[in-house]
């Protein structure tokens, strides 16, 4: 969550309140008009206070028109109905909402057979606020059980717990090791190569190592990282030194992506190197935002010290989360799109909004300004540049023109060692149908003209013309 400042120079213009908004009394009401950064000193109508709030949300982007966010943004309307029936439910009350609690316990159950756990009944999960929140989690196992591995040498200056994963991680892995105080080793991307590499990650690993964390589908292209090769690389190194590195997925996309489209892929609990799973439900788990699912495929790892048992309101429950009081909203929606759609319904949305991306990749691509480095076929995500004849504009210029058509595409440079390649990235979800691809190409062609036409590039700071915030 952003952290923001007060402004530098307020806007000290209070609201403008139309006089029509005014129920009773139209002249009454523009005798008030309330400040923006401080509490007005009465109150307003809810009807008056709703349309201000209303009219400055209508500048805000359209979500259904968002191909930056990988963020569920439609859902069926019964889903919606009983979200709103449960937003005043306390998930963490789990006594005195004791069926909620059941249906995140069923989720956890559903989730520990899709990943194919060894025994379902024995793996352990929760829900999150989303898979950052799951990622913290299944960091401090990591942790945890790395301390408990190297008991005799833990806590030492000399032996600084450490993570290895690739350099193109999403931002929380990053938050985890500062917050936590653990080194990140990552491993740089290389020419054509944009994830992890397994047996460079392995080189990395040494007597300090908690884990190396493996990506189903990575943020900046789409791509499944490896994750057998990743096991079989750290299977050599324990043969070869003795070293029990345990693996993480961060599944925050693919994990409800594989299992349905990719069945014969190697990725989860069936490799016994992998100790624990992340996966966002407000992703492709079909959930408006937020929740996140974490498990692990057993009770050994997770400590049990890390579990918290609190009497609360005259019941034992057992708790592992950095937050306390949430929604149970997000949860039962879970379970709705669990119950509405079960495997083959999961199966048709997902293989539906992955052939909408490869049709989308191939048209983009049929347009000859560009060069595809993904084609949706893996997650529903591509990322493309602009070829290299292409001197005239470059992604960020496409970004910004594509933006006056109320299309949200980011534009953002790799990191290191490919800071030479700035990309377009097109997420597809459920909701973006083939009908709107077809209008997002069209939008498209019609630029490329005024596009060819620029003497160079208009983009003067990347950095600041970045589009790449999550």
């Amino acid at each position: 969550m952003p952290l923001h400042r007060g402004h530098e120079k307020p806007d000290e213009r209070p609201l403008s309140v139309n006089p029509f908004y005014g129920e009773a009394n139209p002249a009454a009401e523009m005798t008030e008009a309330p400040p923006k950064h401080r509490l007005a000193d009465s109150p307003l109508t809810p009807t008056t206070a709703y349309q201000l709030v209303h009219d400055e949300l209508m500048l805000d982007g359209n979500s259904r028109l968002n191909l930056a966010t990988f963020v569920t943004t439609w859902m069926e309307p019964q889903a919606g109905v009983l979200m709103g029936e449960c937003r005043d439910k306390n998930m963490i009350d789990k006594d005195e909402y004791p069926r909620t609690a059941e249906l995140e316990r069923r989720c956890v159950a559903m989730l520990a057979d899709l990943w194919n756990a060894p025994d379902p009944s024995a793996a352990v999960g929760c829900s999150t606020t989303g898979s950052s929140e799951a990622c913290m989690l299944a960091g401090m196992a990591l942790k945890r059980r790395g301390a408990q591995r190297n008991a005799d040498r833990y806590p030492s200056r000399d032996a600084r717990p450490n993570l290895v994963m690739g350099v193109n991680v999403q931002v929380c892995w990053e938050k985890f090791c500062n917050f936590w105080e653990v080194e990140a080793r990552q491993v740089p991307m290389d020419k054509d190569r944009f994830h992890l590499d397994p047996q460079a990650a392995a080189e990395l690993c040494d007597e300090n190592t908690i884990g190396v964390v493996g990506i189903l589908g990575s943020t900046f292209d789409g791509s499944y990282e490896p994750i057998a090769d990743l096991c079989a690389a750290l299977d050599a190194l324990q043969e070869r030194t003795g070293l029990d590195v345990p693996v993480h997925v961060d599944g925050a996309s693919g994990g409800m992506v594989a299992p349905f489209l990719d069945e014969d892929l190697v990725w989860d609990f069936r490799l016994p190197r992998v100790a624990s799973i992340n996966t966002s439900g407000h992703k492709y788990g079909l959930v408006y935002p937020g929740v996140g699912w974490a498990l692990w495929r057993d009770k050994e790892s997770l400590p049990e010290e890390l579990v918290f048992r609190v009497n609360y309101l005259g019941g034992d429950m057992p708790t592992f989360a950095l937050n306390f009081s949430r929604p149970g909203a997000q949860v039962v929606a879970q379970y709705y799109s669990f119950l509405r759609l079960g495997r083959e319904g999961y199966r048709m949305v997902q293989q539906s909004t992955r052939d909408v991306a490869t049709g989308l990749a191939g048209r983009v691509e049929a347009l000859g300004d560009f060069k595809l480095l993904t084609r949706g076929d893996e997650l529903p995500v591509f990322a493309f540049t602009t070829a290299p004849e292409v001197t005239s504009y470059d992604v960020f210029d496409v970004s910004r023109r594509l933006r006056e058509h109320g299309w949200l595409v980011p534009a953002y440079t790799f990191p290191p060692n490919r800071e030479d390649l700035s990309v377009l990235r097109v997420v597809c979800r459920n909701g973006f149908s083939a009908d709107l691809a077809e209008l997002f190409v069209e939008d498209l062609a019609r630029l490329l003209p005024e596009l060819r036409r620029q003497p160079h590039p208009l983009t003067r700071d990347k950095a600041a013309a970045t589009g790449f915030h999550h």
